[in-house]
């Protein structure tokens, strides 16, 4: 007998028929949620979960008592309860690596757009406001030889790293995280406590997943110790930021300007005072968001899943001792 997969949304036809050859699989509709009353039949008879923003909670998981695995099509899981899919023998699986280079691109694009006030700039050409040679108050900020500090080196951190230091010739410094002397090396990276970092850098560019230690880590306290010609940006977790302490430090001039992938609550609200201050980019959470990158992502996810539902280890586990 086959066993039961749940998918909702983000796959494509032939990810679906992939798995369809080897489980029953039910696709939900991405607005559907698998709290919904109606669904706590069908999660009964359910052994695996694919999907992104899974919602997933203890009282859901109460409702599938066969539930094997959980496959997330994103890096991050801040809203799965990893010790409960543990201590329930259930396989987390999420997708690193594959979006590591697109999530970088995209953390270096709002370096040199909010440096170079590239937004700001271009809405001037198109509003027919552009008349003579602008002057002084509209110029931009250098990338190119500047320090770049990264709050966590993980992946997507170095990989970001490796772009300012070897595209830009940028110094690079990283704090909270372990050293790494092999990268040290090939990119002339220092670390330093967070305190050093923050007062040394051009451009502060935050990495570090969301956990209970990183939430609100850079607040008011931190913006005071940045240069006030100093940018900020944000591709981890909007809530690793203490986003009314980052408006405070944009308005009076703590801080330069701001470019933030990321925030508290998403979509951010027209109400934000991010959405009209001029030295702040801000962008839809688009850090993965190319054909390619989702694409693969999606697949890894299939891969995932398919491998934990078969008595395999997955390629990406986040909880090892559920398949243990």
């Amino acid at each position: 007998m086959k066993k039961r997969l749940l998918v909702q949304g983000r796959l494509d036809d032939a990810q679906v028929a992939e798995l369809s050859n080897l489980f029953e699989v039910t696709v939900l509709p991405k607005s559907t949620s698998l709290n919904d009353p109606e669904n706590s039949a069908l999660l009964a008879e359910t052994h695996g979960i694919i999907g992104s923003g899974l919602p997933i909670t203890a009282e859901l998981l109460d409702s599938a008592p066969n539930l094997k695995a959980v496959a997330t099509i994103s890096v991050g899981y801040d809203t799965i309860p990893v010790d409960e899919l543990t201590k329930r023998g259930i396989m987390l699986c999420n997708t690193p690596d594959v979006l590591t280079e697109t999530t970088a691109d995209t953390g270096f694009a709002l370096i040199m757009a909010t440096a170079r006030r590239v937004v700001e700039l271009a809405e001037l050409v198109k509003s027919d406001n552009w008349k003579a040679g602008i002057g002084p108050a509209l110029f931009g900020s250098d990338v190119h030889g500047k320090t770049i500090g990264m709050v966590g080196f993980g992946r997507i951190g170095q990989a970001v790293a490796k772009r300012g230091a070897l595209g830009f010739g940028m110094k690079v410094l990283y704090s909270n995280a372990s050293p790494k002397p092999d990268v040290e090396i090939r990119l002339g990276a220092e670390r330093r406590d967070l305190n050093e970092l923050l007062a040394e850098a051009d451009f502060v560019c935050v990495t570090v997943p969301l956990t209970p230690e990183t939430e609100r880590l850079i607040g008011a306290q931190e913006f005071a110790l940045m240069k006030p010609s100093a940018i900020f940006i944000n591709i981890a977790r909007g809530k690793v930021v203490d986003e009314a302490a980052l408006i405070k430090a944009l308005e009076n001039g703590v801080i330069h300007g701001a470019g933030l992938d990321v925030f508290e609550q998403e979509p951010l609200p027209a109400s934000s005072p991010l959405t009209k201050m001029t030295n702040v980019v801000a962008l839809p959470h688009i850090g993965s968001a190319t054909h390619e990158t989702r694409h693969a992502m999606a697949q890894r996810a299939v891969d995932n899943i398919r491998l934990a539902l078969q008595g395999e280890r997955p390629i990406s586990l986040v909880n090892e001792e559920a398949y243990r």
